[in-house]
């Protein structure tokens, strides 16, 4: 009897929920790039800046053009006053106050268009400055200092491993059963540690052509205990488990060399081809078994890793010497 997990089997390669890529802002010289993949960095960390002498030259230049600008100001708003002063007086016709006026408004907007470039030029300065907008480690290094990068040239990627997602591709049939908030079982490439993931996401379309839909699972790996995970390892798992006690067998034992699916058990020391009614699949732990009819709990099962044995070869069991350090006497265990 084993306890085994059903559902849906699902697989895919883990991602990092929040990412970012450092892009350059401006042209220029990359400079002060000192972070390498693994490195962690804070939320606002200044990683590199662009060479910023020509930006600064530009906000003094669009700063005088400014102040020029202020001046013809001062001059347009001298000669309206002056204007409505004759006007109020009867020397000069309305006329002229209205142009006056006209120009004063325009030396104001030239100003005003003046200040704005003055900011412009001033937000360039500042974006020579590239800050990570996450905190996280660095998991690709693009470009090298000294290298001249362009607008939006990717320089470094940050990527925040506290919480990673898995994204299982499913078919339509069976994306039908799936509800956010279900959780899976998952078995990470390298581990032999099962962890657990819930659906926090479900693609509202569906994939053209393969028309399969994508499940997002969240894993939570803030943890002290939790596994070293990283980005883009592969994982496998079954979804929306529900653990129910099954009579059965590992999947590798079950042989299909015949017209009745069969399994290799030792009866009275000789091999039997017993038939089996085959059940459903699932995990028992790490391994995948199927539920089976026609064993007995307790019998005696070859594995699949064995091959196939004639019916009626005899089986016995004997010892196996396990060889120990020469300081130890010879460890004796039953054969497996």
């Amino acid at each position: 009897m084993r306890d085994v997990a059903q559902g849906l089997a699902i697989s895919g390669s883990l991602k990092a929920a929040n990412s970012a890529f450092v892009k350059a802002r401006v042209a220029g010289e990359l400079q002060g790039l000192t972070v390498r993949e693994g490195d962690f960095v804070k939320a606002g960390q200044v990683m590199a800046r662009i060479e910023s002498s020509e930006y600064s030259l530009r906000v003094r230049q669009a700063s005088e053009q400014a102040e020029s600008a202020r001046a013809q100001v001062n001059v347009a708003q001298r000669q309206y006053d002056n204007n409505k002063a004759l006007v109020d007086q009867g020397f000069i016709s309305k006329t002229a106050l209205d142009t006056s006026l006209a120009n004063l408004d325009a030396v104001k907007a030239t100003y005003r268009a003046a200040l704005a470039g003055t900011e412009v030029a001033a937000k360039s300065v500042e974006d020579t400055v590239l800050k990570s907008p996450i905190a996280g480690q660095v998991s690709q290094r693009l470009a090298q200092p000294g290298e001249r990068v362009g607008i939006d040239t990717k320089i470094v990627e940050v990527v925040d491993l506290s919480r990673l997602e898995l994204e299982a591709s499913l078919s339509a049939q069976d994306s039908m059963d799936v509800r956010v908030g279900q959780s899976a079982e998952l078995q990470i490439e390298g581990s032999r540690r099962a962890i657990m993931a819930k659906v926090v996401r479900i693609n509202p379309s569906a994939q053209a052509g393969s028309r399969s839909v994508l499940v997002y699972l969240s894993i939570d790996n803030a943890g002290g205990d939790a596994l070293p995970l990283r980005q883009g390892l592969f994982a496998q798992g079954t979804l929306g488990t529900a653990h129910t006690p099954q009579l059965a067998v590992p999947v590798s034992a079950v042989r299909t060399d015949k017209p009745q699916a069969y399994a290799q058990v030792i009866e009275s020391g000789v091999v039997v081809h017993k038939p089996l009614e085959l059940g459903l699949r699932g995990m028992a732990g790490s391994e995948p078994v199927v539920a089976v009819k026609g064993l007995k709990e307790g019998a005696l099962v070859i594995r699949g890793d064995v091959g196939a044995l004639r019916e009626g070869t005899r089986v016995s069991f004997t010892a196996m010497t396990q060889m120990a350090p020469a300081s130890d006497p010879a460890v004796t265990r039953p054969a497996p």
